[in-house]
């Protein structure tokens, strides 16, 4: 499929009175425009995409003063209409109230300016045998979660930047992350599930594989996480003024040569948050190309030692992280339900090879 011709979106920015970080106006921007990168802000500018104070201004390092009126020229993709596709979904239990999906590794859950269909949200609405809404204009006001058969919640207009339409999902998981997922049907069930998540009485347990033994062999980790500021695709831990509490707890499940078998429990759910708070401890997540576990990181690197590894990368080319528990209390029964999904065959055959042979 080509790449849809982009359009031009203007978006304006007010400095406020007090600002003192005198920051470039690349950086300024970057931090400002959501999905942004500093190498297509600066290119922006040097196009002449960027207005100061009125005039035309190519310089990315000028330095950003209170009271400046910034006028910005983006390209942004055409609006996404989101279709129903018949993508088969592994469906652990499903009711009038909620769908539990097992999501395979590679599926996006929904759809964004970089992954316009093929998500779980394309899938769910062919499931419950929806009509295509538009990520551009949202729902009409006298829309119902009747009307398409997910919660609407949050199905809101997205703002610039900030493509919104995700009905139905209560929370995410990573692309190559797979697991346990909770969709809502109706939007009192979605209300009462997310309050779940906010008092975090939901139950989550993840398995991981990580490079080492973590040492002591339980324990929590806690930080503030935000966007790394040279990575916007990237995470980091920030200090507390620039991000949000993150808390993991993590038991280990079996230690083997070099490597881990790690239960992660979150507290919080932010963003990336196991695979920083597992590179926080210095034991990243075995396969994590963002985050350095795609790579030997304990023990030699002789030929055959590198070969064995090699092809456990070939053979799981993702993070070896699985949702596999989810509980909650039923947002209409108010019944405790508990669900759990098994290592995937891929994760499942590395945790193996590992295990039997990751001795030298």
């Amino acid at each position: 499929m080509s790449e849809p011709e982009k359009q031009e979106t203007l978006v304006q920015f007010e400095v406020p009175p007090g600002y003192k970080d005198d920051a470039r106006l690349d950086v300024y921007l970057t931090s400002h425009i959501q999905n942004a990168t500093r190498s297509k802000v600066q290119a922006g500018i040097k196009e002449g995409r960027v207005v100061l104070n009125d005039s035309v201004l190519k310089r990315p390092s000028y330095r950003v003063q209170a009271g400046d009126r910034i006028d910005c020229t983006i390209l942004r993709p055409p609006p996404i209409e989101i279709l129903p596709q018949d993508i088969p979904l592994d469906i652990t239990y499903e009711d009038d109230d909620l769908i539990i999906v097992n999501k395979p590794a590679g599926m996006v859950v929904h759809p964004g300016y970089g992954n316009r269909d093929g998500t779980l949200v394309n899938a769910l609405l062919h499931h419950v045998r929806a009509q295509p809404i538009s990520l551009e204009t949202g729902l009409p006001d006298d829309f119902s979660d009747d009307d398409l058969g997910l919660s609407i919640l949050n199905a809101s207009t997205p703002g610039i930047g900030r493509p919104g339409l995700r009905p139905g999902i209560v929370h995410r998981l990573d692309k190559d992350t797979t697991g346990l997922l909770l969709v809502a049907k109706n939007d009192v069930a979605h209300a009462r599930l997310a309050k779940q998540f906010a008092d975090r009485t939901i139950f989550r347990r993840y398995r991981a594989l990580v490079w080492g033994i973590p040492d002591p062999a339980s324990g929590t980790v806690e930080s503030y996480l935000g966007r790394d500021p040279r990575d916007r695709r990237r995470m980091a831990t920030v200090p507390e003024e620039s991000g949000k509490l993150a808390i993991t707890h993590y038991d280990v499940i079996e230690a083997f040569g070099y490597t881990a078998l790690v239960e992660f429990r979150l507290e919080t759910g932010r963003t990336h948050q196991i695979r920083i708070h597992a590179l926080q401890i210095g034991h990243p997540v075995f396969g994590d190309t963002t985050y350095g576990g795609d790579r030997i990181r304990f023990g030699t690197e002789h030929g055959s030692r590198r070969s064995f590894y090699m092809n456990l990368f070939a053979r799981l080319p993702r993070q070896a992280l699985h949702a596999f528990a989810l509980g909650f209390v039923h947002p209409s029964s108010g019944e405790e339900m508990k669900f759990e999904a098994p290592i995937p065959p891929d994760m499942q055959h590395v945790i193996e090879r590992v295990g039997t042979v990751d001795q030298f």
